[in-house]
């Protein structure tokens, strides 16, 4: 131990340098798109908030207070409810500097709705290497029914061990109002949920079945996310994979999402946002919004989603906003994407409504502007590949197709349909705008 303690100041200097050089390298590092943010501001941020993470997990290695759910109680029989000894030992945790919460392998942790909140000693870790499960209690719900799992107020934290975090939503879906439409529309928990936090790393998970939102991040900066497989039935309602809201300077890259909502749905608030390696299906695809519902104000800019595989899903690559609100979306690039029989391969839907009744005709719109669509292949299960469905009274401006050519699955050609949009097409671009 002393040996380490000796150790642990070298090791910080080392990677406090490795910051400082990859920082001043990556201001000359732009992405190649002219006329467009070069990105390199967004990547030297992410390149920060890595090397914060990179340090967080070295002083955790070296100097780590182990603390063990099973210590404070917890059976982890499936049958128990582990509610009250996660609480402490969580308290434990968060008392402690560099400390790793573990949630042992091959056991099955019974809970209710429970908030791991901050502030925190620095450099904390949850390694979850068994199974969480939801309460199917709805009373258990019944002070907060939006969330079961919640890390709230905390700086510098990882939350990792490739364990299981299962929603158990079956209930909450058959009482949904989209599932069963005599029934009144009511809220359904977030199974995991981080908010009001910075610098934080979630990796190497499964989340599954969620009663509706599978994982949020709500008022966060400095955000990365790996390695999640995340899944529920085709389905089940409103189960999003990832929702980000309000969040700004994130990378999600190397997850695998199928749901029955957006693999990825980015809203108002978020800033520099990027996705890279994401397979999508099944699902409504990655979307930007719904933004300005109820004749809000939104705003949504820097978004990068960059490689990405979508497979019998039903949108693409969406922009979806509702009439009457104000606000923009802008500065967003869709690169490298495959689609598989894909029914709304590309869309812009400013005329998003998602009511039983008709949305009335409005004249204010969020403005979309400054859209790049860069080498997207595959096929559309439908006729329309490319939709930009715009605002008579505030346009789409700024979008460019640049080497996009989509099929139509099966016998026919695919086409596009635009109206309201000023378009420029670069390259080899199929279907074209008439």
């Amino acid at each position: 131990m002393a040996l380490q303690k000796h150790l642990l100041p070298f090791f910080i200097v080392i990677i406090i340098s490795y910051f400082a050089s990859s920082y001043s390298s990556l201001q000359e590092d732009p992405l190649d798109n002219p006329g467009y943010d070069d990105g390199g501001s967004f990547k030297s941020v992410i390149k920060q908030n890595n090397a914060v993470l990179s340090l967080n997990r070295l002083v955790a290695s070296i100097s780590a207070k182990t603390v063990n759910v099973d210590s404070f109680g917890a059976k982890g029989d499936g049958s128990t409810d582990d509610t009250q000894a996660f609480k402490k030992a969580w308290e434990a945790a968060c008392a402690s500097q560099g400390a790793v919460l573990v949630v042992p392998a091959k056991k099955n942790y019974l809970l209710k709705p429970i908030k791991f909140s901050g502030p925190c000693k620095p450099g904390l870790t949850v390694q979850i290497l068994g199974t969480l499960e939801a309460s199917s209690d709805r009373s258990d719900y019944s002070k907060d029914s939006t969330e079961w799992l919640i890390f709230e107020n905390i700086q510098t934290l990882s939350v990792e061990g490739g364990g299981t975090i299962n929603g158990n939503g079956k209930i909450w879906w058959e009482n949904s109002c989209k599932i069963n439409k005599k029934l009144p529309c009511k809220d359904a928990p977030t199974a995991l949920t981080f908010y009001k936090s910075q610098n934080l790393s979630v990796r190497n998970l499964k989340i599954q079945n969620a009663q509706q939102i599978h994982v949020s991040f709500q008022d966060c900066t400095g955000v990365q996310v790996s390695g999640l497989t995340v899944t529920a039935p085709g389905e089940s309602p409103n189960t999003d994979g990832i929702h980000v809201t309000n969040t700004q300077n994130m990378h999600i890259s190397g997850c695998v999402i199928g749901t029955g909502d957006d693999c990825i749905s980015i809203v108002s608030g978020s800033k520099n946002v990027q996705a890279s390696d994401i397979t999508c299906g099944p699902g409504h695809g990655i979307s930007i919004g719904s933004l300005g519902d109820g004749k809000s104000t939104a705003y949504v800019s820097g978004i990068i989603v960059n490689g990405a595989k979508l497979s019998g899903t039903k949108n693409g690559v969406r922009i979806k906003t509702w009439q009457g609100g104000s606000g923009s979306a802008s500065n967003i690039k869709f690169m490298n994407i495959e689609m598989n029989n894909v029914t709304n391969p590309i869309i812009i839907d400013q005329n998003y409504c998602d009511q039983d009744k008709p949305c009335n005709q409005q004249l204010s719109a969020v403005q979309i502007k400054d859209v790049l669509y860069l080498n997207i292949k595959g096929t559309s299960a439908s006729n329309v590949a490319v939709k930009f469905d715009c605002s008579q009274s505030f346009p789409c401006q700024g979008i460019v197709l640049q080497n996009v050519n989509l099929q139509k699955e099966g016998k026919g050609a695919a086409k596009a349909e635009c109206n309201n949009v000023k378009l420029t097409d670069l390259g080899v671009v199929s279907p074209r705008c008439p």
